[in-house]
C-alpha cells in the first residue's frame, strides 16, 4: 500500500484483545488520525445521546425507546424527554433508531476518509468503506483468558463482571455487523490480516502490520 498517498486502515477488534491500543499505536507510527472516540463525540452531538448510549444501541435489532420506557420505573411523565433541561432531554431521543445512527457513522466515516490519511477502530470501517482504493482491512483477536484478564484489570473488576461483560459486547458487535453488512464480524474473509494476540504486545502486533502494509 502507498502510504504517500490518501489511504485508511480499519482495524476491527473483540473487547479485551488490546485491539484498539494496537489502532492507536498504528496510527502514532503513521501519523495519521485515529477514528475512534471522536466518531462517538459527532454522533453524541448529533443525537443529543451519550456515547454508553450509542453503543448499546448500535447492539439492539429494535427501536429503545419502548424498551427504555419499559425498564423505567416510575416512567418519566412525556413532558419530561421534551423539557430542554431534562435528564431525559439531553440523553434520549424517541426519534433515533439504529438505522439513524448507522446511517450517521457511515456518513461520518466516508467524509473523514475523502478528506484524510485515517486509522479506523471498530465503526463497521471494514464494510462502510467498502470500495475504497487505498484500505487495508485488520481484525485482533485474542484467546478468552486473555481477553477476560485485560478487561479485569482495565475496569477494575471481577472474573464474573469482566465474562459477562465480553459475552453481551460481543453479542451486540455480532447483531450490528449481521443486521447491516449481512456477514459475521468473525468471517476472516472480510480482512486482508487477521491477528490472533496470543504471545504477542501491541508494539509487536503494530510492526507486524506494519511490514505487511509494506509488502501489500
Amino acid at each position: 500500500m502507498n502510504t504517500q498517498e490518501k489511504f485508511v486502515i480499519t482495524v476491527s477488534r473483540e473487547l479485551g484483545s488490546g485491539g484498539h491500543t494496537v489502532a492507536r499505536k498504528l496510527a502514532e507510527k503513521l501519523g495519521v488520525r485515529l477514528i475512534d472516540k471522536e466518531l462517538i463525540h459527532e454522533l453524541s452531538e448529533k443525537f443529543n445521546l451519550t456515547p454508553s448510549t450509542i453503543e448499546r444501541l448500535k447492539g439492539e435489532k429494535k427501536q429503545w425507546m419502548s424498551e427504555f420506557i419499559r425498564r423505567v420505573a416510575p416512567a418519566p411523565s412525556p413532558a419530561a424527554f421534551i423539557a430542554s433541561n431534562s435528564v431525559y432531554g439531553k440523553e434520549f431521543n424517541p426519534n433515533v433508531t439504529t438505522d439513524d445512527i448507522f446511517l450517521a457513522e457511515t456518513e461520518i466515516l466516508r467524509q473523514f476518509a475523502q478528506e484524510e490519511s485515517c486509522v479506523i477502530a471498530g465503526r463497521s470501517g471494514f464494510f462502510v468503506l467498502k470500495g475504497h482504493p487505498q484500505k487495508v482491512d485488520i481484525f485482533i483477536t485474542a484467546p478468552m483468558e486473555k481477553r477476560i484478564e485485560r478487561v479485569m484489570r482495565k475496569q477494575n473488576l471481577t472474573r464474573e463482571l469482566a465474562e459477562e461483560i465480553i459475552g453481551k459486547v460481543d453479542k451486540q458487535r455480532e447483531n450490528y455487523i449481521k443486521r447491516y453488512a449481512e456477514t459475521s464480524r468473525y468471517d476472516v474473509r472480510n480482512y486482508d490480516l487477521a491477528l490472533n494476540m496470543d504471545g504477542l504486545t501491541e508494539d509487536q502486533a503494530v510492526d507486524i502490520i506494519l511490514a505487511f502494509l509494506n509488502k501489500k
